[in-house]
Formats: structure tokens, sequence, C-alpha cells
């Protein structure tokens, strides 16, 4: 069996073609070199290196011991390094969940800031509906997630990573789409398209709370899963709806975005288990809270 030392005697006397230097640059005398070459060709059964009083040169099998050989050193350099960038989170895989909104929002820039700075890193983005995220976090499906707020889950670590205001979305042909300046009283007779409650809780609370600051409580017509699918139904005219201000960047046809003065907000957390130790996680923790 080919011992590792014994490799790197070996090429070190190959690549020098001298035992001398050879020696010098593997930091020990001479003589234990010259029989570390001797066991290696004794346990090979091969002679490696021709020698007489004035030069030193590889014979056929030792030139290609000497090309097998580099390329098993690099390999294994290459697997230690490997190892030491896994055990740092600069290489190994890391699985983000994330909302349709988020994917308008803080998911793009994240997606694109950690791919250039750890590319050994298999970056895996799932795009669920809000309510199942947090599951799959809680049972290790994915190792994080970017959520709106929900319950409260135990060895769940969350960190708001944005708060934004909700937006009107109109269809193009609404009364209301021309006008410069809306209110949200101005929406008080409307038809409203809406998430379902049980699947975002944090921004359905936060669309009765802008309607309930302007006065009224808003006649929900339709309930949907889906943002992309609340745009859909504005653009055929099926309602009204407020989203998150991200959900601008869908440009769905048919669809007119209006801004409205509230101080209402929504949040998107991101979120991950106390006990997940994937060193990949924490540099994407690290990385996410230097762009807040």
């Amino acid at each position: 069996m080919l011992d590792f030392r014994q490799l790197r005697y070996f090429v070190a006397v190959a690549d020098s073609l001298h035992f001398g230097r050879a020696a010098a640059r593997l930091h020990i005398s001479q003589p234990p070199l010259s029989r570390q070459i001797a066991a290696l060709e004794a346990s090979l059964g091969v002679t490696l290196f021709l020698r007489n009083a004035r030069q030193v040169s590889l014979t056929p099998a030792g030139a290609r011991l000497h090309a097998d050989a580099r390329a098993i050193l690099a390999a294994i350099d290459r697997a230690t390094l490997n190892a030491r960038a896994a055990a740092d989170g600069e290489a190994g895989a890391l699985s983000i969940g994330f909302t349709m909104c988020a994917a308008y929002s803080v998911v793009p820039g994240y997606a694109r800031r950690f791919a250039a700075r750890y590319p050994e890193v298999a970056l895996a983005l799932r795009e669920v509906v809000s309510n199942d995220l947090a599951l799959q976090v809680a049972e290790g499906q994915i190792d994080a997630a970017i959520v709106f707020p929900q319950a409260q889950r135990a060895g769940i670590v969350r960190r708001t990573v944005l708060r934004e205001p909700l937006c009107l979305a109109l269809p193009r042909g609404h009364r209301l789409a021309g006008r410069r300046q809306l209110a949200a009283a101005d929406l008080a007779q409307e038809s409203f398209v809406a998430a379902v409650a049980e699947v975002a809780p944090a921004l359905r609370e936060a669309v009765l709370a802008l309607c309930r600051e302007a006065g009224f409580e808003p006649a929900i017509r339709m309930e949907v899963q889906l943002q992309q699918t609340i745009l859909s139904l504005v653009a055929e005219g099926a309602g009204v709806a407020l989203v998150p201000a991200s959900m601008r960047r869908v440009r769905l046809e048919g669809v007119v975005f209006k801004s409205l003065r509230s101080d209402v907000r929504v949040m998107q957390e991101l979120i991950w288990r106390n006990d997940n130790h994937n060193p990949c996680l924490a540099r994407f923790l690290d990385l996410a809270a230097a762009a807040d």
C-alpha cells in the first residue's frame, strides 16, 4: 500500500532529480530520505530511480508514478481544503424557503450576494405557501425561511428583515385608477381580494388595520393563497387589493398600483432553528444581517 509520506518524499526527489535538494526542501537530512525512497521501491517491487555518481533519473515506472503521485497529492490537498471550507461554511449546501412577496423584495439580493461570495455552496431556493414554511424549518426540511410573522414556535429564531407599506392594486379601468392621489377612505365601498387569513395572518391583519384606520371594514369577496393570484384577479376586475409594496415589481398587465398614506407596515422575517449548526447557514445569516 502506498504511504502518504513516502509519496511526498518521492515527488520531491522526482521534481528535483537531486536527493540533497529534495532533502533540503523537505527539511530533513538526506539519509532518512534515501531510506524512505528505498522502502517505497521495496513495497512496490520496482526501481523508481537510476542513480550514479553524476545524476539521478526516473525509470519508466518512476515517471508513471511521478504523474500519478502528483495527481494523488493534489487530490488530497483539495480534499483537505474542501473539508476546511465545509467546516467554515464556504462549501456545502443550504436551503432557503420564501414567500412570493420575498421573491420580489429581499430574496434576489440575498441570493446574488451569497452566490457571489460562496460559489462552492449549493444554494436551493424554494418558493412555498407562507404557512408551510415555519413547519418546514421546524422539521428540518429547509435551513431557513423568509416569512410573514407567524405564531412563535419553540426552538425557532426570528429576525425582521423587511418592513414595507401596503399599496393599492386596481384594475386598469377602475374609476379610481386615473386619480393622482388616493386615501384609504376612498375604498370603503369597494370589493376586496385578499390572502386567506390562515395562510398569511400578519398580512391579513395589516390589510384590516389599514382599512380600519380609515374608518371602515373591508368587504372581502374573494380569498386566495398567493399574491400573484390576487393580482391576476384584480386584473380581471374581480376587486381591488392591498398588497405589499414590493409586489409592484410584478408589473402585471391590467393592474395599476397606487400608494396610500398610512403608518401600517407589513413585516417579513428570516427564521431558522436555533439548533441548526449548518456552517453555511451561519454565513447566510451574517450576509443577511449585513444587508439589512
